[in-house]
């Protein structure tokens, strides 16, 4: 990684506040067992990790929100587990965001696949803008309902793959992590035309493609953007500009970040 991120993970309920019961079972106790596993695995990955608790105390959802406002965190993770009002009629893992979009809709999607690949049932991204831990954050936040804990064979998962369930969770993340650093990274790019209607910058980008250059056409801005290559260093796109006005292509050198 090129700097060190940091993660703000949460142990949901704690102290007075079991949160989910079943059979003597404790949401509060799952939830922080998790929570210090993960941000194990994600230390030993270079992330910088905090947590809202590594004991039984309990803080408000505000108090979470702010430790992690006021920790400047890159991501905020907030681990639960599930439970139905009828015990066993749910089952699966899900997470949940304040809105399914941008990094924390990526967060989001990509612990759940990972935890899906476990063994539980992925039920997917749910939005829950009511939800204080996640509406009073400034930064990307999840939180991860891993399982019903009123459900044997989720429990069963959650027991007898626990490793495995921890490694999904800070795999999610570290993806995100990897993916929130490509974006940034920048390149360059030779652009050679633009234009209103397709068919003419396709026309050109033949044209490129029949000269042995590797030409593509970006629509951006309301036009039909024709451009060769993708280079992170600066002197190998001033060679291709080189050997673009060779043969006699008007160009331009752009930057840009590497998604977008």
């Amino acid at each position: 990684m090129a700097e060190r991120k940091i993660v703000v993970i949460d142990a949901g309920h704690g102290g007075a506040d079991p949160g989910a019961e079943y059979i003597g079972r404790q949401e509060k106790n799952d939830n922080l067992k998790l929570a210090l596993a993960v941000g194990k695995i994600l230390a030993e990955n270079g992330v910088d990790v905090r947590y809202t608790r590594t004991d039984d105390t309990y803080n408000t959802p505000l108090e979470k929100a702010m430790m992690a406002n006021d920790a400047e965190a890159d991501l905020f993770v907030s681990i639960h587990r599930n439970a139905m009002p009828v015990p066993g009629t749910g089952a699966g893992v899900e997470t949940l965001v304040f809105g399914n979009k941008g990094v924390e809709g990526m967060l989001a999607k990509n612990i759940g696949d990972a935890l899906g690949s476990v063994g539980f049932t992925n039920l997917g991204t749910v939005e829950r803008p009511g939800l204080v831990v996640l509406r009073r954050t400034n930064v990307p936040s999840v939180l991860v309902e891993a399982g019903f804990i009123d459900n044997e064979e989720d429990n069963y998962i959650f027991d007898d793959h626990f490793q495995e369930i921890a490694q999904a969770i800070a795999d999610g993340i570290l993806n995100t992590i990897q993916q929130q650093e490509e974006s940034e990274t920048e390149y360059y790019q030779i652009q050679t035309g633009a234009f209103r209607v397709r068919s003419l910058a396709e026309n050109q980008t033949n044209i490129l493609k029949s000269q042995g250059f590797p030409a593509f056409v970006v629509y951006e801005d309301g036009l039909y953007k024709v451009r060769v290559g993708a280079f992170r260093n600066m002197d190998n796109a001033v060679k291709m500009e080189q050997a673009l006005r060779q043969l006699g292509h008007n160009t331009f050198m752009v930057k840009r970040p590497a998604v977008y």
